[in-house]
């Protein structure tokens, strides 16, 4: 059974990269009804039919998006990378953190637990939420987490850590290596409102990361995948061995994964 995230119009080819099923989570089963499936039914077919190439230039595959965009919404466009690590072994875990160049087209809310001038600070940079021991009480024991990033400083992470259970399974735990964990509050909360997004491999060696949204213009959309395919090229462990990017896959949220030529990822390498 293939465990990775399932999108109804995933292209199953060979590429540049070599052959395999690259796919996004979309939801679709969850966006329509019974009775709109004909009718979604067809837009589907029509978007994948429209993928008749084994690898797509970057610029061409954000185009060809754009052009089978069929949703009413503003759909987000999502990076998806197959990676050549095992991720079952610590010292061939990839992580990171990137700064798009042009965000992703929304402001992230932000929340910092801190005390003293920091907390000033915190407000000052544009945090939305901002407390000490009451914010870590107040999310243990109300689940509260409207928030989409969560920074603290060092000295608060012996409260902090007693959240695990609340915010491990979002992932938003607050963590050094992403540098969310930090005594430059007001840099951390900055970076997150400019646009700042993670990346993990998961389980499955797939790194799935936004990079902006269907609306941007094409070039925006462009600047920012590559961006993050060279954060992910240097974030390439040493232990691993062999072909490092086995795959790249554009997609967005109701549409097809228009698969990539290598020449987006030997460019990162080169930089």
């Amino acid at each position: 059974m293939d465990t990775r995230r399932g999108n109804p119009c995933a292209v199953n080819s060979t590429t540049a990269f070599g052959s395999g099923l690259e796919s996004r989570e979309g939801g679709l089963a969850k966006a329509v009804g019974d009775e709109g499936s004909m009718s979604a039914g067809k837009n589907i077919a029509k978007a994948r039919a429209a993928v008749n190439k084994p690898a797509y230039p970057l610029p061409e595959a954000v185009n060809l998006l754009k052009q089978v965009k069929y949703a009413k919404f503003d759909e987000t466009v999502d990076l998806t990378m197959r990676l050549g690590v095992d991720t079952r072994h610590a010292d061939q875990m990839v992580r990171g953190t990137v700064v798009l160049p042009h965000g992703l087209g929304k402001t992230k809310t932000v929340a910092v637990i801190a005390t003293g001038d920091r907390q000033k600070e915190a407000t000052e940079a544009g945090a939305d939420f901002v407390g000490g021991e009451e914010m870590v009480e107040k999310i243990q024991k109300e689940n509260w987490t409207a928030f989409d990033a969560l920074i603290a400083t060092p000295d608060m992470m012996k409260v902090v850590g007693r959240l695990g259970k609340v915010l491990g399974p979002k992932g938003l735990m607050p963590n050094p290596k992403t540098g969310t964990v930090t005594m430059d509050v007001a840099a951390a909360v900055k970076e997150i409102k400019a646009g700042k997004v993670e990346f993990r491999a998961d389980k499955t060696s797939l790194v799935h990361v936004p990079v902006g949204k269907l609306s941007f213009e094409p070039q925006k959309l462009i600047d920012n995948a590559t961006t993050v395919i060279t954060s992910i090229v240097r974030a390439k462990p040493s232990a691993a061995k062999g072909r490092y990017i086995k795959s790249v896959t554009l997609s967005s949220t109701m549409g097809p994964g228009v698969p990539l030529d290598s020449a987006v990822a030997d460019a990162a390498v080169k930089k």
